[in-house]
């Protein structure tokens, strides 16, 4: 416990100066950064022109990392360097016996991804610096994951040696059987077009011209770029439920909802930023058909219309599987795919950081920041970063305060869903249509003293 709330101090101390060198299209274990991001980066790289991609892995990344480059490129002060050190070489526990740790970082640490991360930066900049700025590849990269698109093959077969070249002065290795090199929108020798990256498909089609994306200019591009759940993950999501349900052949239905819907929502969340409308149909389907034998089972000898009375009760929504609590009119349901709402991800910019000091752009992203109260950082949020007199966008080193909707002298309550953000200006030409709401014409101090809004 003493060495974890120790790698906590370190990483809280080297944390802050990494984020401000870290390259742009590095999204993996990093604040104020997700898997979301790095696939919206991959699609505003491909939605105008196809490209060849390079689906790269590296080989056992966090367990073969040159321990000696590592320290080097950290380059800190000695006391903080022979603490990572000894880390480093601590070893490892497994069924009662030590094992050395020559080479890696030690996984489960709390400093191990942002170790990690350093080990790994430079790739990119390596790559550009090797290229002439307008015809660099593209790397996004999320921990020991990356792609690499280009429009020309011959650039990302040379980018596949920079690539190995630069990764073996750290000890590392690309993992030539989970290595692929495709096309995004033609089938590229044996290769199908499209990849998998972070649980997504990424595929371009050929359409017509209703369906076509299109250029800046409205010129059509005679394909649509589109990014599904991978059917791997689909499987595999569909298997977990499968096993949940038959965890639960003699639980009670609220047992079997409660365990269910987790997972449900979790998964359709993931998924909520992307093309995944047909695919939890899909899944709501095999669901209904797994719920559906697990209820026959419990009842063998009923009809199927007595068994669907039992489980499943009728909502605005139609039929939904589905528990009434005993003695109340409120009822337990089984939550649907298909009711996440598709909702598009808005990618980071490339160089912020949550230790940049620009509280409203973080706070209008997360909903949060230390050093704004909880009620503003939401309200940001919810408002999209605009003032909602005003409708213009709040800037770092605005001045904003919170107003009151509907004012307290007509009513108005101190409700979250009574508050507004407002810049200070917008605030105070509210606050005057307010006074002459109420019939005041002058601001009266003690008026005011007596009736705060």
């Amino acid at each position: 416990m003493y060495d974890r709330a120790l790698q906590a101090l370190v990483k809280l101390a080297l944390e802050p100066e990494w984020e401000a060198r870290f390259e742009p299209n590095s999204y993996g274990f990093r604040p104020g950064r997700s898997c979301h991001d790095a696939v919206e980066a991959i699609f505003k790289a491909i939605r105008q022109k196809p490209k060849y991609v390079l689906d790269a892995d590296i080989a056992k990344c966090f367990d073969r990392i040159n321990h000696e480059a590592l320290l080097g490129k950290l380059n800190t002060f000695p006391t903080m360097r022979r603490q990572i050190r000894a880390w480093l070489k601590a070893g490892v526990m497994d069924s009662d016996k030590l094992f050395p740790t020559s080479e890696g970082t030690p996984q489960g640490g709390v400093c191990s991804p942002l170790l990690a991360n350093i080990a790994l930066h430079g790739l990119e900049n390596h790559l550009r610096q090797a290229f002439l700025s307008s015809n660099a590849p593209i790397l996004i990269r999320y921990a020991d994951d990356f792609v690499l698109l280009h429009t020309n093959l011959a650039v990302v077969h040379r980018c596949q040696l920079l690539i190995a070249d630069w990764l073996h002065g750290i000890g590392l290795e690309l993992n030539s059987s989970k290595t692929r090199l495709a096309h995004t929108l033609i089938r590229h020798e044996t290769e199908e077009p499209g990849f998998n990256f972070l649980g997504f498909n990424v595929r371009q089609y050929r359409v017509g011209k209703y369906q076509s994306g299109k250029t800046s200019h409205g010129k059509l591009l005679g394909f649509k770029t589109r990014i599904t759940p991978s059917k791997k993950n689909v499987l595999l999501h569909t298997e977990k439920l499968r096993q949940i349900i038959a965890a639960h052949i003699s639980a009670t239905q609220e047992s079997l909802i409660d365990h269910l819907n987790p997972v449900i929502s979790g998964w359709a969340n993931y998924y909520s930023t992307v093309v995944s409308s047909e695919t939890y149909s899909e899944v709501d389907n095999n669901l209904y058909h797994q719920l559906r034998a697990w209820a026959n089972r419990r009842h063998p000898n009923e009809d199927l219309h007595s068994v669907t009375r039992n489980y499943w009760l009728v909502n605005h929504s139609g039929w939904v599987f589905a528990s009434r609590k005993e003695g109340s009119l409120s009822t337990l349901r089984l939550r649907k795919h298909s009711e996440t709402q598709i909702t598009r991800h808005l990618k980071v910019q490339s160089t912020r950081s949550p230790y940049d000091g620009d509280l409203i752009y973080w706070s209008t992203r997360m909903g949060k920041h230390p050093q704004l109260a909880k009620r503003v950082a939401s309200l940001l949020k919810a408002q999209k970063g605009k003032c909602n007199y005003c409708g213009l966008f709040f800037r770092d080193g605005d001045k904003i305060e919170t107003d009151h909707i509907v004012p307290k002298s007509l009513g108005g309550k101190n409700n979250y869903d009574n508050f507004q953000l407002l810049h200070r200006h917008c605030h105070d030409v509210k606050t005057a249509d307010d006074l002459s709401a109420v019939g005041i014409q002058e601001l009266d101090v003690d008026y005011l003293n007596k009736n705060p809004f």
